[in-house]
């Protein structure tokens, strides 16, 4: 038995449909749609969106939290946003939006260029990345990417972390 998947997800200020297999959630933010199997069935409610498993399967038990966090991620998406924070340190590092990309000097001998995707927003202020959209989804895996170009290294923690990420600190070769 899921856990997640027994609790109702609450409807607050958003309108939720489901129609042929694609669940849309519209909100303050933005409108966000996702293709769902028959799996799991979803009834929508005046204020909360139950989900049961639609069969007895292995697979059912399986999709039934899945389903439940995705959807509960589109509603939290569509009414808040989601944010993530970027740090980069180092001397020479820093990075700047340009159009619909990010430019970033991450002391390479060329410029990385990444393309910002659609609903999508980025800020930089000294040495911060902020990211911030809709889609969980989107927003996480754009963050992963930008830290990928730059990972922290652990003799210096110069490069890309996610704010109040830990780096352990290597100690460095000693002098005899």
């Amino acid at each position: 038995m899921s856990r997640i998947g027994k609790q109702p997800v609450a409807l607050n200020k958003t309108e939720a449909t489901y129609a042929n297999g694609t669940f849309t959630v519209k909100g303050p933010k933005g409108t966000l749609s996702r293709a769902f199997g028959n799996e799991v069935a979803i009834a929508i409610g005046a204020e909360e969106i139950t989900l049961t498993p639609a069969k007895e399967t292995a697979l059912a038990k399986a999709l039934w939290g899945t389903y439940a966090a995705h959807i509960q991620n589109m509603v939290k998406g569509v009414t808040e946003g989601f944010v993530k924070v970027l740090q980069v340190e180092g001397v020479g590092y820093r990075g700047e939006v340009k159009g619909s990309t990010l430019v970033m000097q991450l002391g390479f001998s060329h410029p990385v260029i990444v393309p910002i995707p659609a609903g999508v927003s980025v800020v930089i202020e000294k040495g911060v990345i902020t990211i911030s959209g809709i889609d969980k989804e989107v927003v996480g895996q754009f963050a992963a990417n930008v830290r990928a170009h730059r990972k922290p290294e652990p003799y210096k923690g110069k490069g890309i972390r996610y704010q109040g990420e830990f780096i352990l600190r290597k100690q460095g070769k000693k002098a005899t």
